[in-house]
């Protein structure tokens, strides 16, 4: 029954539903600033019975839309923030649609309607079958830079979630059970004082002494750290002229760990590295933490239940028009870097995949002990409740995320495809842990199985606020 009514509601409202991820694709709002892509959705949702809250965690462009009442609740996310320089249109080739202006380079605009048909969908079958408990949209901004979820999470949004679901576009059809890697982003400033850099350099004190000297330690430090560990920097003020002693410089810092520990341990290793070069420099050092985010708690049967899901479906036949889209952007992928791709996936048999077009295939469950060498803010959800995010195939295989062939394929036929075929398994497999207590209990059983009685506290400062000035502040827009 759950099937013939998520088909035929989702199928009936196909274009409608492309129509918004492509209206989201052209706006290619930056975090924290999506107004348009945030109001389409929640008004969308607000037309069809749900109650909407806007403007949640101090953040205008987050919101929690639900219906009906009751347990259990099941959160559906739902990410709609680009990111910056990807401008590209729908087309096989390199082409800007506003030079420099920001393109869904990570395919959100996807991401937030898929969540947005599965919520409708999954209402209309609780309202026809008499279905009891909660269906909760999470409208989380920012994913990519500043973690919008991190600040819901800490504000206790989530805490009487009974499971939550995801969906991510991506080159694979996959529900995996991938971690992913703790991080914290932080800023270093370092003050000094200035004089004149030839006639009396004796009364200056570096401050890009300073941060240059940490970044040597940072990187003497990088032999003596975890294998798996990642620390990247950009130094973002180095002063004003090479006459003047630069009074002030700032660095900013990833620091990203598979366990929260490490990443925490790391961390002051890093602190101690800024303070003993404040000293060498004769300047002065302040962190400010910026982001944090926790590694991401899988969940096995929720996993499994979305891949049964997948297969009862089945994955999409190609059109010519897609197909003919997919060759051509193809031939833009190098067969080296479609093979680091598929490698870094650590999906079991990825050779075979080297001379595939899209993914045809639906792979058990893979990964369990092991990580994707990227974070995000999903992690922080899925400390507090059950938590899966599965990807369905929007682009071709190979394909990097973060690239103009990631924002071309996101606002192309092959979308839409992607698109209905995530939204038809989001809905299933909520329908699914509404109505099957045991499949719930399982993935409860599991979430508390991997905790091993670890409990949640936020790694972001209790005064944090979202830097709603930051895109502003950085363009002058």
């Amino acid at each position: 029954m759950h099937f013939s009514v998520v088909n035929e509601f989702i199928e009936s409202r196909a274009d409608a539903f492309f129509e918004i991820a492509i209206k989201i694709w052209e706006y290619a709002e930056l975090g924290l600033m999506e107004f348009k892509s945030s109001e389409l959705l929640a008004s969308v949702l607000e037309r069809n019975g749900f109650s909407v809250k806007r403007g949640v965690s101090g953040m205008p462009t987050a919101f929690i839309a639900s219906w009906s009442d009751g347990k259990p609740v099941i959160g559906l996310l739902g990410e709609y923030d680009a990111l910056p320089g990807l401008s590209q249109k729908a087309v096989p080739w390199r082409e800007p649609l506003v030079e420099g202006a920001p393109g869904h380079g990570c395919g959100h605009n996807i991401h937030g309607t898929s969540a947005l048909a599965s919520a409708l969908a999954v209402k209309e079958a609780m309202e026809k079958l008499g279905i009891k408990g909660t269906v909760r949209f999470y409208g989380t901004p920012a994913e990519e830079n500043f973690s919008g979820k991190v600040y819901m999470v800490r504000d206790g949004l989530f805490d009487d979630v009974d499971a939550v679901l995801s969906h991510h576009p991506s080159d694979m059809n996959a529900a995996t059970l991938l971690s992913s890697l703790a991080v914290r982003s932080c800023r270093f400033h370092f003050f000094g004082r200035a004089s004149h850099a030839s006639v009396s350099p004796e009364e200056g004190r570096s401050a890009l002494d300073g941060v240059e000297l940490m970044n040597i330690g940072v990187n003497y430090l990088r032999e003596h750290v975890i294998q798996e560990a990642r620390i990247h920097y950009i130094i973002e003020r180095g002063g004003e002229q090479p006459n003047i002693v630069p009074e002030y410089a700032r660095s900013w810092y990833y620091i990203r760990a598979p366990e929260v520990d490490q990443l925490e341990s790391i961390f002051e290793r890093v602190v101690d590295i800024a303070r003993g070069a404040a000293l060498m420099s004769g300047t002065k050092v302040d962190v400010e933490i910026l982001d944090a985010m926790y590694n991401v708690i899988p969940n096995g049967p929720i996993a499994a239940k979305i891949v049964d899901n997948m297969r009862s479906l089945g994955v999409p036949e190609l059109s010519e028009e897609e197909r003919r889209f997919a060759e051509e952007i193809a031939k833009t992928i190098s067969i080296q870097t479609k093979e680091n791709e598929l490698r870094k996936s650590k999906r079991p048999g990825w050779e075979r995949l080297i001379d595939k077009l899209i993914d045809d295939e639906i792979p058990e469950p893979w990964g369990d002990g092991d990580y994707m060498m990227g974070s995000t803010d999903v992690g922080d959800v899925s400390w507090k409740a059950p938590t899966v995010e599965f990807n369905t195939a929007a682009w071709v295989l190979g394909t990097p995320a973060h690239s103009w062939q990631s924002t071309a394929q996101s606002g192309s036929p092959l979308a839409r495809r992607s698109l209905i075929f995530a939204s038809k398994v989001m809905s299933l497999t909520a329908l699914d842990l509404l109505t099957d207590e045991d499949l719930l209990w399982r993935a409860k059983e599991d979430h508390s199985r991997r905790l091993r009685g670890r409990t949640y506290k936020p790694l972001i400062p209790e005064s944090l606020t979202p830097p709603l000035n930051f895109w502003r502040d950085q363009f002058k827009v």
